[in-house]
């Protein structure tokens, strides 16, 4: 993990102008067919290409959820971040494999040494769809709106957790944006390229005076991405075009002018099945949500498969602290080590994902594998655990203290096609060691339902968070951001002063070397010293597409841009 330890952005208060230099060759595991999928166009993060790009066609693409709306700032699905990143663009480019922040619409920029203000120098050629210029008031107008939102308007707030105390951006001049915050933000120079959930993508400012409601018409959705709406239909299909004159893609990718594809077409097709059948029978050239069972089979059948783990936490179990029975830290360590890693890595996963060893996921700098210690399988001393906390086995095998059961209520979400049968494992295996784990998996609309009620209503929220960032701990959860574990000064057991100063010294510095050792103190603080969060796989977004489809490209946050993709077939 040193490459990736040291990949953490190195930049001194001093201006840094990053020139993008092509980085080595990279090879992605093509699961269940035995061999790799070489990137050796020396761009990151996309498969290998095949010959010379053919511009024209239309990419027909499926993906198991849907659009909700056309608003990018709004979205909180996987669709929602995938389409968004094509119509939006960001001030800066994550590198998917070093961790690099590199240019985009910011060509350079510079911090304080307090990590509280940090300049952009932006593009001086860059436009919206509508012609309207980008520059330093847009970015001033989307921050104070992303951050703040609009009553009037009925725009939600969305960046308080993504960007907390913000204070403002101040515009010099048309090409030079300051944004300022309250306390130090490591990570807001991470946050400056995100794509993934309610994302900060930029929109022109007509769009930014429109209402929610008025921004359901995807027409008036402006950005300044490679692709413009054409049409939304939703819980159907969303089609976007190329968007003429563009010629901004970040210089990383090495993509010059606009995007090749003519349209692509998002498709929703929840089932596994259908998907992939829509894929073989040609209705659609790529899916996404490819269902593990059928990795190797589209394979064997000449379909290309790639992937990329999601950067961020790992699909993670966030123990209310303060609800029976999770309130009790021998029932939380318990559950940590009373299921079977091994069984889930044979049965449910395939080599597109891999069992949790921290709750970050392995390409995230900073870190540390904990499968030699709290995160591995030992039914045994789970046991001794529940025992000396007072858990007697009733009649049923279900353990009983104070004349109550031992149910863990979970709460999880259906949209990785991993979640359920891999939950269910585990809920086998606790059962084996006097634990009723009652799992409720529901789509994200339901989910996020229950999640207002998940306080008093769930011992266990299931899901993960994209950010390729360590400080992705704090704001799932630092008490006074996400506060994934409900800690307060009423949690048993828990010095939430700790939990807070422990986990938010992930934003006081950008040194490699010790933004490391808080990482490693903010894992060791979640996993060992609290219990606060059981980490169960590192979800992975796969992909199967036919073999005249190229230049897929994952970002950082493992979603998909397609301004470099192309199809040989032209069509």
């Amino acid at each position: 993990m040193s490459d990736l330890r040291s990949a953490i952005e190195r930049a001194t208060p001093r201006r840094r102008r990053w020139p993008w230099v092509a980085g080595a060759v990279a090879v992605l595991l093509v699961a269940g067919s035995g061999f790799a999928l070489t990137r050796g166009d020396g761009a990151p993060g996309r498969a290998a290409t095949a010959g010379t790009p053919v511009r024209g066609g239309t990419l027909q693409f499926a993906l198991i959820d849907y659009q909700r709306s056309p608003d990018p700032q709004w979205g909180t699905n996987y669709a929602e971040s995938l389409i968004g990143n094509n119509i939006t663009d960001k001030l800066t480019w994550q590198d998917p494999e070093t961790g690099e922040i590199t240019p985009w619409l910011a060509q350079s920029w510079e911090y304080n040494k307090d990590l509280t203000e940090f300049t952009f120098h932006l593009r001086k050629d860059v436009t919206f769809s509508d012609g309207t210029p980008f520059d330093s008031a847009v970015v001033k107008a989307n921050f104070d709106q992303y951050v703040h939102g609009d009553e009037k308007l009925g725009v939600n707030p969305n960046g308080a957790v993504l960007l907390p105390g913000y204070i403002e951006t101040r515009t010099p001049d048309p090409h030079t944006a300051v944004v300022r915050f309250e306390k130090p933000l490591a990570s807001f120079l991470q946050a400056s390229s995100f794509t993934a959930n309610a994302q900060p993508g930029f929109l022109s400012l007509s769009t930014l005076k429109l209402s929610a409601e008025e921004r359901s018409d995807p027409k008036k959705v402006i950005g300044t991405g490679p692709f413009v709406y054409e049409s939304w239909q939703p819980q159907v299909r969303t089609v976007l075009a190329r968007r003429k004159g563009y010629n901004w893609a970040p210089p990383a990718l090495k993509h010059q002018g606009e995007a090749y594809l003519d349209r692509i077409v998002f498709n929703t097709i929840p089932e596994a099945s259908v998907r992939t059948g829509s894929l073989t029978s040609g209705a659609v050239d790529a899916t996404l949500d490819v269902g593990t069972t059928d990795e190797k089979p589209l394979a064997d059948q000449g379909f290309t498969i790639i992937h990329r783990g999601v950067s961020g936490t790992a699909i993670f179990f966030n123990f209310n602290s303060q609800l029976f029975p999770t309130d009790d830290i021998a029932v939380r360590r318990a559950i940590q080590l009373g299921w079977d890693r091994d069984a889930i890595r044979k049965t449910v996963l395939t080599d597109s994902y891999s069992v949790a060893t921290s709750v970050l996921a392995p390409s995230v700098p900073g870190y540390a594998d904990y499968s030699g210690s709290v995160l591995r399988y030992d039914p045994e001393k789970a046991g001794r655990l529940l025992d000396e906390a007072g858990w007697k086995r009733g009649p049923d095998g279900i353990r009983v203290k104070d004349g109550r059961k031992l149910v863990v209520k979970l709460l999880g979400i259906s949209n990785l096609v991993v979640n359920k049968p891999a939950y269910e494992s585990i809920q086998q295996d606790l059962k084996k060691i006097g634990v009723d784990l009652e799992l409720t998996v529901v789509p994200i609309p339901d989910y996020t339902a229950q999640l207002a009620k998940a306080k008093t209503d769930w011992n266990i929220t299931a899901a993960n968070r994209s950010r390729n960032d360590p400080a992705v701990l704090n704001l799932q959860y630092g008490p006074r951001l996400g506060n994934g574990s409900f800690v307060t000064k009423d949690s048993p057991g828990i010095d939430v002063d700790d939990v807070t100063r422990t986990l938010g010294k992930l934003e006081l510095t950008l040194d490699p070397a010790t933004r490391a050792q808080y990482a490693k103190a903010a894992q060791d603080l979640l996993l060992d010293k609290y219990a606060l969060v059981n980490p169960v796989y590192n979800p992975s977004q796969v992909i199967a597409h036919a073999g005249y489809v190229h230049g897929i490209v994952f970002d950082a946050q493992s979603r998909n841009h397609f301004v470099d993709t192309w199809k040989s077939n032209g069509r």
